[in-house]
């Protein structure tokens, strides 16, 4: 018998906060794994924010404490292979149009990656504009592990680590921490970005800067640099919450 009070939740919850398009991944006890309703969802999200001039950024975040995102939906990957379905085509087709589409949205695209961030969920996450992991971050390709090339444009992000970074990781399948996580992006890129989080934390009128750790190899970002360092398992809501409203105040 069906308990008639209890209330089902959609597995993708979006939603205007303030100046922020929120996209919600809502499957905690799956680590928030993607279905491809999940991922078309996520599109006409972004169709809706895109086109609405009172959203100034998008926030991706996960459900539950575990992780953003463990990946694709195996189990719904495997019900569909044993009756020779065409899921798996249909499913990464959509889902490298997404990722492909984060890339080059024109509006900030922010992404929580706090816990479990793998596979699918790095697809959606690693090509954000912005990208805030945590001391709890785990990003990672699990399919190298089963002979797979690094997915959902993963071999484009690690290409371009320094050193042999990626290269460890394409081959090995790699389980980074936020500090590795940080270490692998482009030096370029993270410079960028740091500049750009200075000049808003500087309009907002918060006294924080973004410091490039001197004594890390190639100058690169020390790791509890910046927003990294402020967040801890207990604190993590309330700092999101308060970056939330920074944003809403600075691009009203």
């Amino acid at each position: 018998m069906t308990d008639a009070s209890v209330v089902t939740e959609p597995d993708l919850i979006v939603r205007r906060e303030g100046v922020a398009g929120i996209i919600r991944l809502n499957r905690p006890k799956a680590i928030n794994a993607m279905t491809l309703e999940m991922s078309e969802g996520i599109d006409r999200a972004l169709d809706q924010f895109e086109a609405d001039p009172a959203v100034a950024l998008v926030l991706l975040e996960g459900a539950g404490e575990r992780g953003l995102c463990a990946g694709g939906d195996i189990r719904a990957l495997w019900e569909s292979s044993k009756v020779n379905g065409d899921l798996g085509k249909i499913l990464w087709r959509e889902e490298y149009i997404l990722n492909a589409r984060i890339k080059t949205f024109p509006k900030p695209y922010v992404a929580f990656m706090d816990g479990i961030v793998m596979g699918g969920g790095v697809g959606i996450s690693a090509h954000a504009s912005h990208r805030i992991v945590t001391e709890r971050s785990t990003v990672a390709m699990p399919e190298v592990g089963i002979g797979f090339a690094p997915d959902v444009g993963g071999s484009w992000l690690l290409a371009r680590a320094p050193g042999e970074l990626g290269t460890h990781v394409a081959l090995t399948a790699g389980r980074l921490g936020a500090a590795d996580a940080i270490l692998t992006v482009s030096p370029q890129a993270e410079a960028e970005q740091i500049e750009r989080l200075n000049k808003a934390l500087d309009a907002a009128g918060v006294r924080y800067q973004a410091e490039v750790y001197a004594g890390a190899p190639h100058g690169y970002t020390q790791a509890d640099f910046a927003a990294i360092g402020r967040y801890s398992p207990e604190g993590t809501e309330r700092h999101y919450r308060d970056l939330l409203a920074l944003f809403d105040r600075n691009l009203h």
